[in-house]
C-alpha cells in the first residue's frame, strides 16, 4: 500500500431475518434465538404455528390403539426380561427398563404419536401390571428349577391366581426392585409426556 493511501474500511454484514431475510434495520423490533435472528412479525407467527402444533399434540388420541400400543410394548419387554433370565440363569433386573421403555413407545405410536399426560397414566398403569406379571415370571423360574432340583415336580402356571401371584412375586422381593420399578414407571412417563414451549 503507498503512503498516504486511505485505509479500508471494514463494514458490517447487513443482519437478515432468518426466515423471510428481510434486512433489518438498526432499531427494527427483532427476537434473538439459538436458531437466528427473526424479525418480529416472523418471529410471532411461527410462535404461533408451534402453539397449534403443541396443542393438536392432545387432540384425537386414539385410546383403544394406544392401549393395544402398550400392552404390546409391555409384552415384549416382559418378553426380553424374561427370556434373558432363562437364557443367562441371572434375574438382572436392570433389564426391566425394557417395559417402561417399550410400553411408553407403543402407547405413544399408536395412539397416533399423541402425547398427552393421560397417556402417561395409561403407560404407567401398564407398565407396573407389566413389570408385575416379569417379576412373576422370572421368580417362578428360579422356583420351578430349585423344586426340580429336590426332586419335587410342582406346577406353577403361567395365568396364576391372585394369591399364587402375589407368593410367588414376594418370594424373590428384594429392595432394589423398588429401583428398578422406579425407573420402568419412569420411562413409561417420559416418553408421551407432551412437549412444552421453554419459558423465558
Amino acid at each position: 500500500m503507498e503512503p498516504g493511501a486511505d485505509s479500508p474500511v471494514a463494514t458490517e454484514e447487513p443482519i437478515r431475518c432468518a426466515e423471510c431475510e428481510t434486512t433489518l434495520s438498526e432499531g427494527q423490533p427483532r427476537q434473538e434465538t439459538d436458531g437466528g435472528t427473526f424479525c418480529q412479525p416472523c418471529f410471532d407467527r411461527l410462535t404461533g404455528e408451534v402453539q397449534q402444533a403443541i396443542a393438536a399434540q392432545g387432540e384425537g388420541i386414539n385410546y383403544p390403539m394406544a392401549l393395544v400400543g402398550g400392552l404390546a410394548g409391555a409384552a415384549l419387554g416382559v418378553a426380553v426380561w424374561w427370556g434373558f433370565t432363562v437364557l443367562t440363569n441371572i434375574a438382572f433386573g436392570l433389564v426391566a427398563i425394557v417395559i417402561g421403555f417399550a410400553t411408553g413407545k407403543g402407547v405413544m405410536i399408536l395412539s397416533g404419536h399423541k402425547r398427552h399426560v393421560n397417556l402417561q397414566v395409561l403407560a404407567i398403569a401398564i407398565s407396573i401390571a407389566g413389570f408385575a406379571y416379569a417379576s412373576y415370571l422370572v421368580n417362578r423360574s428360579f422356583i420351578l428349577e430349585a423344586l426340580a432340583a429336590d426332586g419335587q415336580a410342582v406346577a406353577l402356571p403361567l395365568i396364576p391366581p391372585p394369591d399364587l401371584f402375589y407368593n410367588v412375586i414376594s418370594a424373590g422381593f428384594r429392595a432394589m426392585d423398588l429401583v428398578f420399578l422406579a425407573i420402568v414407571i419412569y420411562e413409561a412417563w417420559k416418553i408421551p409426556a407432551p412437549i412444552r414451549v421453554p419459558t423465558q
